[in-house]
């Protein structure tokens, strides 16, 4: 049995040894995975930062039956498509209602079909066709007629049209004019600076997006 010692020792040892080799490598895999889980995380916060950094925010006031606004429109909807992601544009109601009888019924409308999420598309038929209801009597029915041809369900359009939950999204877009002091429409602001009334054309409108796409541009408070 004493001579098998030795040897008994040694295998133990080597066994020892194995075992510690193998907690050890498997640390390390940990860390390194944990380090790849990190480098990840980090990559993908930069990607976000890095697509936050080249959005610019138009944010327009306006009114579907404001002849200015219905001429700004076209423009509006080129420079969508033309910078695609990098432009966040954003609607909001002001319905002059003491001097446009049909805007208020017209912002109804476009917020009933957003519900069946065609907003853009029943914005875009209210300013092409501004002159075809601008001065109707009441041009609900063609509002509807507006949203079957977009392919709406014209029952729950109806009903959304008169419902409170549109009623409360269009005051909300006016509280929110009021707070800023603008009673005026079309007006444009852009990563949240007002462009002046003069500026508000195709022109100065794009000129104030290439300035905040700019690399040296200030960041909007």
């Amino acid at each position: 049995m004493n001579n098998y010692r030795p040897f008994l020792i040694i295998a133990l040892v080597l066994l020892v040894a194995a075992v510690g080799t193998a907690l050890l490598l498997r640390s390390n895999q940990r860390r390194d995975s944990s380090s790849r889980d990190a480098d990840t995380e980090l990559s993908d916060k930069a990607k976000k930062n890095l697509s936050a950094d080249t959005i610019v925010t138009l944010e327009e006031f306006g009114d579907y039956q404001c002849p200015p606004c219905g001429q700004l429109n076209p423009t509006l909807k080129k420079l969508k498509q033309e910078y695609g992601d990098r432009l966040n544009f954003i609607f909001r109601n002001l319905p002059l209602t003491k001097i446009h009888q049909n805007a208020l019924l017209a912002a109804e409308a476009a917020e009933a079909a957003r519900v069946q999420n065609r907003f853009w598309e029943m914005h875009d038929l209210l300013y092409e066709n501004q002159s075809l209801w601008k001065d109707d009597v009441n041009p609900r029915s063609i509002f509807i007629q507006f949203a079957k041809d977009l392919g709406l369900n014209t029952w729950q359009f109806t009903r959304d049209m008169d419902g409170k939950q549109i009623q409360m999204r269009i005051e909300a877009d006016e509280d929110a004019a009021a707070k800023q002091g603008i009673d005026g429409t079309p007006t444009i602001l852009i990563n949240g600076r007002q462009l002046r009334a003069e500026m508000t054309t195709p022109e100065g409108v794009r000129k104030g997006i290439e300035v905040m796409l700019s690399p040296r541009a200030v960041p909007s408070p």
